[in-house]
This record gives structure tokens, sequence and C-alpha cells, in this order.
């Protein structure tokens, strides 16, 4: 008998295949909303959780970002909403296997109403959040409280209840990749990537002056002040320069704040600079005040030109410089008998080789900015090529002074540093002012920071000025010789004395080459340090050793310390870095390793912190080790209750960089001391004395000075 129901005998089998459809399709849409929340709505604004990721993989930062969509003519606020308004806050207290949650913020907006500056996103925006699971690997449950603050005309808090669930396995990216990746890459930056850079931050009668630089001409910039002290800023004032690169933001205190302490000089705080779709966030701290548009600038740079001048004049009697002392002095020596035009020319002649020395210093430093990259003082040793350069240099000038050889180089570089007869011509004058330079540019002397600084955060105009007058104090020996010639006759005549002189004078330079080569090790090793070494050695043998050789076999000895010179010129080539090694102070367990987020916990706990940036290159930060760090009662203090930590920028490190740029430095030594009375920091000279640390100390605990 015949069924009367639909599709007779086929008709369970219809329905069987029609319900495992029903359930395919029901299984496949969980899977494609698995990467998304259920939006929550209001009349003007709805929300949803999103994932960049369909389950949990092994991931220990699971990519997800609350979305959130107003009604035209609404917005809510950033974390700094400005005269009104309030950030979005998130509660995550009813997710399960979530230990925390942490919440990026896109770049903001600026709205102007009734006089009031705001900041904020209309339309969409995408909060990027790193979920971090108690768990990796399993199920992650998400519930978020969501309290916005939406605003028109009137002002209305919202709070959503926003839940997102997703399963273990494979972390292929959802649908909604892209759309957290788009917002993701809003969150400002160092910098780096968007080209944008702030030169200057000076406090002005009125608020604050921001110089910013970008590395496509700007065209609508921003600027977003985050002091810590409550201040607003009114709408910015924009003029605009070197086509369109640079540009002057002047930003006036806002009514409200008139009244209130002015920004303080110094104290650092949080810019984030905005320019269409490119943002950086950068912590400075302002410079001080300035006398109305453009003085500060204007009135700043003759100062700083005189710092400059004596920074450049002190520079001469820093230990780096000792080498350098050594090479004038037997030049002076060698000029007691010289009529007076010879020595002035003399002179002269190695004053202009440190001025170009300086310039092309600053050329090669404002196209390294220009370029993106991080600059600062004595850079240069941070590249092993310059390193075992110098070690050459110098192994070469000791083996001279020693008189292993007559001339340090073939004839024709010989006739240019020494001339046919001994006598140094011209060319060798200038090579000589020429080297001073480079062995000089590890030190900071005082006031050097603060010249370098200044010029570094400035342009390409301001970077020569300052370079130059640090040239011309640094040559102001050779130019007084060179004004009074008579000065030289002042020196002993030549003797067998000299004999002696010049073997001293060659063992600081050797030292020197040694020194070099200690840093080099850092760079590429120990073992790559010693074949530099070695083939220096063996370059001064041979030319110690042609003079016994037949006449004939001479020049085969002078072509042989060339090729044993080149090799050593070859060996950092062809090596790379080894990792960033630990602080010569490793061995110490007085010392940490930096960290900034560490310096503000240990703060926040009410410890003094003590951050030493230093570089095995830089002679200076020893000697404020040797000397104040590790003795008397600064190392007890750094052993009982400060707790120490050590930057070392031996090899490049942009964290570094941007840490010295915070405050305006580009050059090292610096030191900087935190507690509770002083989370900002206390910036220590460059040289130190036991008295200005322990007084930091004191200060930043909150205790009277010592």
């Amino acid at each position: 008998m015949e069924s009367d129901s639909p599709g007779g005998e086929w008709g369970p089998v219809i329905r069987q295949l029609a319900a495992s459809a029903l359930l395919l399709l029901t299984a496949a849409a969980s899977q494609a909303l698995a990467a998304a929340g259920p939006w929550q709505q209001a009349d003007m604004v709805e929300a949803r959780l999103v994932s960049a990721v369909e389950a949990t993989g092994g991931l220990d930062r699971v990519p997800l970002g609350l979305q959130v969509r107003l009604a035209p003519g609404w917005k809510t606020y950033w974390r700094s909403p400005g005269d009104a308004g309030l950030p979005p806050v998130l509660d995550w207290s009813g997710s399960a296997n979530l230990e925390e949650a942490a919440l990026a913020w896109p770049a903001p907006h600026r709205f102007t109403l009734f006089g009031l500056e705001t900041f904020g996103y209309d339309a969409e925006v995408v909060f990027p959040i790193e979920a971090a699971p108690a768990r990796p690997g399993e199920p992650l449950d998400l519930k978020a409280a969501v309290d916005l603050l939406v605003c028109s005309d009137v002002c209305v808090p919202q709070r959503f209840d926003l839940d997102l669930a997703l399963p273990a396995g494979p972390a292929a990216p959802g649908d909604e990749a892209q759309l957290i990746d788009r917002y993701r890459a809003l969150v400002p930056g160092d910098g780096t990537a968007s080209g944008l850079s702030v030169e200057q931050v000076s406090v002005t009668e009125g608020g604050l002056r921001v110089v910013a630089r970008g590395r496509e001409p700007l065209v609508e910039p921003d600027v977003f002040v985050e002091t810590g002290a409550g201040h607003a800023f009114a709408a910015p004032e924009l003029s605009f320069s070197d086509g369109g690169h640079r540009a002057v933001i002047d930003l006036p205190l806002a009514p409200a704040s008139a009244a209130a302490a002015p920004v303080e000089p110094g104290r650092p705080l949080v810019l984030t600079l905005v320019d269409g779709a490119r943002s950086a966030e950068l912590r400075v701290a302002p410079s001080a005040a300035a006398a109305g548009p453009m003085a500060g600038e204007a009135g700043a740079l003759p100062a700083i030109l005189a710092l400059a001048l004596l920074g450049g004049l002190i520079l001469n009697l820093m230990p780096c410089v000792l080498p350098v002392l050594s090479l004038k002095l037997f030049s002076v020596i060698g000029h007691g008998a010289a009529a007076p035009g010879a020595i002035r020319a003399g002179f002269l002649a190695s004053a202009a080789g440190i001025l170009f020395s300086f310039l092309l210093l600053a050329a090669v430093l404002v196209g390294l900015r220009e370029a993106g990259a991080a600059v600062g003082w004595g850079i240069q040793f941070q590249q092993p090529l310059f390193l075992a350069f110098m070690a050459v240099v110098v192994t070469l000038f000791a083996g001279n002074l020693w008189g292993l050889f007559e001339v340090p180089l073939p004839w024709r570089l010989a006739r240019l540093a020494g001339g046919g007869g001994g006598r140094p011509t011209l060319a060798g004058h200038f090579a000589t002012g020429a080297f001073a330079t480079l062995l000089a540019t590890p030190c900071s002397a005082p006031f050097l920071g603060t010249a370098v600084g200044f010029a570094l955060a400035r342009g390409p105009a301001e970077i020569l000025a300052v370079f130059t007058a640090l040239g011309i104090g640094l040559a102001s020996p050779y130019l007084l010789v060179a004004a009074w010639p008579r000065l030289a006759a002042l020196l002993p005549r030549p003797g067998r004395w000299m004999i002696v002189l010049r073997r001293v004078l060659g063992a600081t330079l050797a030292l020197t080459a040694v020194w070099l080569l200690s840093v080099l090790a850092v760079q590429v090793g120990a073992a790559a340090a010693y074949a530099v070494g070695g083939a220096l050695a063996a370059a001064l043998l041979a030319l110690a050793l042609r003079r016994r050789l037949p006449p004939g076999l001479r020049p085969a000895g002078a072509m042989a310390a060339v090729v044993l010179a080149l090799a050593a010129l070859g060996v950092p080539a062809v090596l790379e870095r080894t990792a960033q090694a630990a602080p010569d102070s490793a061995a110490d367990a007085r010392w940490a390793r930096f960290d900034l987020d560490q310096v503000r916990a240990r703060v926040a706990e009410g410890r003094v912190v003590l951050v030493d940036v230093t570089a095995d290159w830089c002679i200076t930060c020893r000697a404020n080790k040797m000397l104040v760090l590790g003795r008397g009662e600064v190392a007890r203090r750094l052993s009982d209750d400060v707790l120490a930590m050590q930057a070392d920028w031996t090899l490049p490190d942009p964290e570094i960089a941007g840490y010295l740029a915070s405050f305006g430095r580009y050059g090292i030594p610096f030191d900087v001391v935190y507690g509770p009375a002083a989370p900002e920091g206390i910036a220590l000279p460059e040289l130190l004395s036991e008295q200005a640390v322990l007084d930091a100390f004191d200060q930043a605990a909150g205790r009277p000075a010592t």
C-alpha cells in the first residue's frame, strides 16, 4: 500500500536530508559568526566585540576589537576627552579564561563646539584590544560591560553588555581581521613609520609651542597634549615652512586653564601629533618659556651657540681627547723653530680640519634624521667598521711615534701626511684636525649635551650652526697659536728628551687602539677583535722589519703591512653584530637592565630609581662610574635603598634613542633619578659629582637635601 504523505516512500529520506542541510547551514552560520559577538543597539549608537581570529589557537595574545557605530551628528571620546566628555570604560569581570585585556586608542579627531575643544570619534571606530588568556589554547568566553558617553547637542550615557565566545582550535583569520588591522594602523606609534617627528616643544607666555616635522609635507596637523596636570588647550594656530615639511603649532591655554598653574618647563608630557591618517605619540619635556611668536627659537640660539663654543673648548680636557692632545703636543714641539708664518699656516690648517669634520658630521646627522634614523652624538662608535678604521689609524700613528718606520703610509699618502723631509704639510695638519674630531666624539663635556640636544631637535640650519660653534670651540687652542705664533717659541728646544716623549705619546695612542678593540669586541665578538688586533700588530711588525730587509725587498714589507691593515678593516665588514651584550656592570648585582615600565612600577611602590645611559665607547660614562657611581656614599645608597638601572647604548637601540630624545638629549652620559616626589625624573649633569647625585636621591624621595 502506497503512502499518502508527500513524496511517497521518499518522504522520510527528503525530511532527513532537509534536517541535515539545516544542521550544516546552522553550523556554518555559527562558524561565520564566531569572530564577532552580537550587536547591542541604542537609538544613536551600537556596539559589539569582534575578533581577528576564529579560535584561540595557542596565542598568548588574542587580537580583538570593540566596534562602535554612531548615528550622524553623534560622537564618543578618546582617552583624554578635552574640555568635556568621558572616555569609554570596559569591565571584563564576567569573562572566563581571561587574564587581562589591553585597549589601544586610534588617533582622535578634534571637535569644536561653543568654544569647547573635545577629542574623539564620529561615524565608526574600532578600539583594538589584546586579550591575554589565562590558559592559552582553551576557549575564551568574553563578557564586557562597556560604558560609553555619546554626545551631539546633548550627551547621553550608554551601557552595553557585550559578549563574544572564541572556541579552542586553529587561530585562522576571521572576517573582521582586516577591520581590526585597519584601525590598529591608526594607533599612533613613535613616528618612525608615519614620518612625523617633533623638533621642539617650548612653554610660551600663553601656552605651548610645538615645532613638528613631516617626512612628507604636512597638510593639516593637529596636536593633542596630555600634561597630567589638568591643562586644557584651545584650537591650534599653524604656520608652515620648508615646503610644508615643518610646522609651528601654537596651542594657547584654554580660558578654563588660564588661572591654573602654568605648564612646567622640563616636566615630561605626552604629545599625540596627527596629520590626516598619519600620527605619532611622543613623550617630550618642554623647554623654558619663549617670549612671543618665534622669539623662543631666535632668542635661544645665540645662548646655545655660546654654550656650544664653551662645550667644544672644554672637550679638549675630557679623557677621550687625551690622544688628540698628545698629537697636538708633538705637533707643537715640531713647530718650535719654524717661522711664524709657517706656524700660523699649520695651526690654521689643523683648525680647518676640525671645522670641516664637524660640518661633515652635521651633514651626516641631518641626512640620517631626514631618513628617519635615530641620531645622536658619538653614534658612529656604534658601527664596527668605523671602530676598525680608527684602530688602524691610531695604531699607525703610534708606530710612527715609536720610530718603527719613517712614514706610516705608502709614499703618496706619506707626502700628504709628512711631506718629503718629515715636516708635516698643510694637508697633514688638516688631517690631524680631522682625526682630532673623530677621537673627540665619544665624550660628552659640560654644555655639550645641551647644545647638541638643541640642535638635533631642530632643523638643518640650527644643526649646522651649533656644530660649527662646537668645532670652533674644539679648535680654539689651534686658533690661539695661529693668532700668536710666538707661543710656539716658548716650548723647549728639540733634544733627546723628545725620543722619550715620542714613546710616551705612542703608548697613549696604543692604549686608545686597545680601547677601540674592546668596544669592537662587544659588537662583533671577542674573536673578531683579537683578529683585528693581531692583524694590526703584524702590520707594525712588518713595517718595523722592513728596514732590515735588503733594499729590493723593502717594498714587500710595506705592501705586507698595507694588506694586513686592509685585512683588519675587512674583519667587521664580513661579520654580523653579536646580540646586545649585558651591561659592563652586569656582574654587579646593584645594576639591573633598563626597563621604563619597571621604573614606573618601582616609583609607584615608593622606590627611588637611578637610570644610567652609558656605552662601552663613552669614556666620560666610565669616568662617572669609577669616580662617583661606583664608590663612596653613592655606591652605598645604590646597594641599600636606590634601584640602579643601566641602559647600554653600545649598539644601536631605538628604545634608548627614543628615551634620550624624550628628554631632549642626543648624547651620553645621561643619568636620571626617579622617585615618588619626581615621577617624571630629575636629569643630572653630564659630569657627575657625589653631592649632585645624593641631592637628587633625596629630592626624588621627598626628603630635604643632605
